[in-house]
């Protein structure tokens, strides 16, 4: 008994170290596994959030604006391969190149040449005047390209080019729209809600909406809300541009010591850190460690990189990384607010230091129990045994005191 009440102190030590082993059992690794770093099984980057990798973090949330800074209306639409056109050519005076002589006498000296298609090399053809490159131009420019042309041969040439089909710059709005459509880009220019509009305006409520806008190989994301609730991403959209609209509910994870463990859907266009918090039920006052609020989360290279971790010890585009919120710090309820969550996020929070020596003190309590309780038992049954003994003895001298005496 002398050697267990001996060994009780170092036991107590051990359990407490191994309390984030194997050996007593866990819902998630402690505090300070996490902030040592893995094992070995998957490297991943650490860093504890501070107002400068909020603001940091903010520049890469998923927005059109971000993405295409441009913001001006596009430029004067151009001709493309299997637009149709018409040329009107004006004179100055009758008896020129294009306007006879007998002519003089009729309101306006000009011809309108038959409407054509931009060939499969980029040109309309004008007599005298050859093939005249319109692909890749303005109305202005093509105008002026015929006058060049003609100014040596008619008298005072003009030109007037028109669009009297457009099949080129054409802008396409597809998926979760009322009624998808391609249709031709305006000379007043479009913003991308006004092109989402026309193709009949989104299907559904919208928090769960994102769209995206491919232009010149590029492409953007961001949720449909932000363009309503944010006008800085309701850009104009550009000759050639695609929009397409999907619907994807956006969810993330919660495990540890927060008070309810499950998947929880964001139900809005953007959620904070604090709010995915409190929607899991807030952390639990008698088990978590309110230091020790992790965030999981895949960050593509560029934004690691802009954090200031090093990434040379990962391989590809993704680094796994890890933040650290203390709400213990009243301020770090500030930077919660402003730590904007994503899709697939997984929240976790590590149980109080307290909370495993608890746990440990109680296995100890019980592997002590269970030592104990055969050396209580034999000792009650040696007791026991030597209690019937002393009754059987004092029976006998009972009885053999009370025996009468022989003749």
């Amino acid at each position: 008994m002398r050697s267990i009440q001996f060994l009780k102190p170092l036991a107590i030590a051990a359990l407490v170290f191994l309390g984030g082993c194997a050996l007593l059992p866990a819902g998630g690794p402690l505090a300070f596994d996490v902030r040592l770093g893995s094992n070995g099984s998957l490297a991943y980057a650490f860093l504890k959030l501070t107002p400068e990798s909020i603001k940091t973090l903010a520049k890469f949330v998923p927005r059109l604006a971000t993405t295409f800074s441009d913001r001006s209306a596009p430029q004067d639409i151009r001709f493309g391969k299997g637009d149709i056109v018409s040329v009107a050519i004006f004179e100055a005076a009758a008896g020129g190149l294009f306007i006879p002589s007998e002519a003089g006498t009729r309101p306006g000296n000009f011809i309108n040449l038959p409407t054509q298609q931009v060939d499969s090399k980029g040109n309309i053809s004008v007599p005298y005047a050859g093939n005249i490159r319109a692909s890749g131009k303005t109305q202005v420019e093509v105008q002026q390209e015929i006058v060049n042309a003609l100014k040596n041969r008619a008298i005072e040439p003009q030109a007037v080019v028109s669009l009297v089909e457009q099949r080129t710059s054409m802008i396409s709005v597809l998926g979760e729209v009322s009624a998808p459509l391609r249709f031709p880009m305006n000379h007043e220019g479009d913003r991308i809600l006004d092109a989402i509009t026309r193709a009949g305006g989104p299907k559904g409520q919208g928090y769960d909406l994102w769209v995206m806008l491919e232009r010149g190989g590029r492409r953007a994301l961001a949720p449909f809300s932000a363009l309503v609730y944010e006008p800085v991403n309701n850009i104009y959209i550009h000759p050639n541009d695609t929009i397409y609209l999907y619907k994807e509910a956006q969810t993330f994870l919660a495990f540890g010591a927060s008070t309810t463990q499950a998947q929880f859907p964001f139900e809005a266009w953007r959620l904070s850190l604090a709010e995915a918090v409190a929607k899991a039920g807030g952390l639990n006052d008698n088990q978590a460690d309110g230091a020790s609020v992790f965030l999981y989360r895949g960050e593509p290279r560029e934004v690691a990189t802009a954090l200031g971790l090093d990434c040379s010890k990962f391989d590809g585009p993704i680094i796994p990384v890890i933040y650290n919120i203390d709400l213990r710090d009243p301020a770090g309820y500030f930077l919660a607010t402003n730590f904007e969550m994503r899709n697939k996020d997984v929240i976790y929070v590590s149980n109080a230091v307290t909370v495993e020596i608890t746990k440990a003190l109680t296995f100890f309590q019980t592997v002590v129990n269970t030592v104990n309780d055969p050396m209580t038992a034999a000792s009650d049954f040696y007791a026991l045994k030597a209690a019937v003994k002393g009754t059987s003895a004092a029976t006998t001298i009972v009885n053999t005191q009370a025996a009468p005496a022989g003749p």
